[in-house]
């Protein structure tokens, strides 16, 4: 490893909620509970995931505030600073209520078991593919098919680089501590948005003609670029809107149900710029830059295509996980 460079703790509670229950953690509506916090791109794929295939109903949804101390996430914009359905303050009490000493990252996306009220997983890759494969029998009608079985080879692929240079690649830029290692991550990340442009050059999503687990992926890099990846993090090649091909792919996926109604422009900023006190450390957040142009016709239905494969639209969002008026999209 070159000299500050950064890597990421990936040390994840790894149980998983299964349909036959072999963990001892059986799929069952209404046991458990998914915590997220919208500013986080990992915790985006498990929203997104989860809205597509309709399992609103069968696993119910905390949302924790936008920002975090030493303490971990906290329930903040719960009356009374509680989540109201496990009762807690903060992420780390369903940490800590499974292992008295735990001492690894206390992440989201997270999947806690209501009735003890202790964590299963935070394993934020494996939480999304488990919701397609694991969940299956509670998804919507017309739920789509995310991780295929004839095309995982091939988004398991693209998945592993995409992570590696763009959805990680950003953060290793971000959080360096040296000029060579900023510039290794720098060029690696535009190396790897330059393929990914050609290959979207012609065809509407990243593997087959419709919306998969790799789309979940990269959009949630991409959509975060503008706002805080640019300037931020310092990949400043150029911005995602100077990007033509990348630029409309996101506008495209942006004005997908599940998707762009699931951002939170006003979280995200606060999330980077007010956390992240090593590299800003005034904890000032910008007010730009203009968010707008996502509902702008981006032409990609040219390409062919379809979104949800033999699927439909998720329906609208329900009421209380509708992203608060002024933080989207312009």
């Amino acid at each position: 490893m070159a000299s500050g460079e950064y890597t990421r703790d990936q040390r994840y509670i790894a149980t998983r909620i299964t349909a036959d229950g072999r963990t001892g953690y059986p799929v069952e509506p209404g046991r458990y509970r998914l915590v997220v916090s919208r500013a986080c791109p990992w915790a985006n794929r498990a929203i997104i995931v989860r809205r597509l295939l309709g399992l609103e109903d069968a696993l119910s949804m905390g949302v924790a505030g936008p920002t975090h101390d030493e303490r971990s996430w906290s329930f903040d914009l719960d009356p009374g600073g509680r989540d109201p359905v496990l009762g807690i303050e903060r992420l780390r009490e369903a940490f800590f209520r499974r292992f008295p000493d735990y001492d690894k990252g206390i992440t989201v996306p997270a999947i806690v078991d209501v009735p003890s009220g202790a964590v299963v997983t935070n394993d934020f890759a494996q939480i999304t593919i488990d919701l397609s494969l694991e969940w299956s029998a509670l998804h919507r009608p017309g739920a789509p098919r995310l991780y295929p079985e004839e095309s995982r080879a091939e988004i398991d692929e693209v998945n592993a680089l995409v992570y590696r240079d763009v959805n990680n690649g950003v953060y290793r830029a971000g959080f360096a501590t040296s000029q060579d290692a900023y510039e290794t991550a720098y060029h690696r990340l535009f190396d790897r948005l330059d393929w990914l442009s050609e290959r979207l050059a012609g065809q509407r999503y990243l593997v087959g003609d419709s919306i998969t687990e790799a789309d979940v992926r990269l959009f949630t890099t991409l959509v975060r670029f503008d706002a805080v990846y640019h300037g931020h993090f310092k990949c400043n090649r150029a911005k995602l809107s100077e990007m033509p091909v990348l630029w409309a792919y996101a506008r495209d996926l942006f004005q997908t149900p599940g998707f762009g109604d699931t951002i939170d422009f006003v979280h995200i900023k606060q999330h980077y710029y007010e956390v992240h006190r090593n590299i800003n450390p005034t904890g000032i957040v910008p007010v730009g830059p203009r968010l707008h142009g996502w509902h702008s016709p981006h032409g990609r239905e040219a390409l062919g295509g379809r979104p949800f494969g033999d699927g439909t639209p998720p329906p609208p969002p329900k009421p209380a996980e509708v992203v608060p008026a002024g933080h989207g999209a312009e």
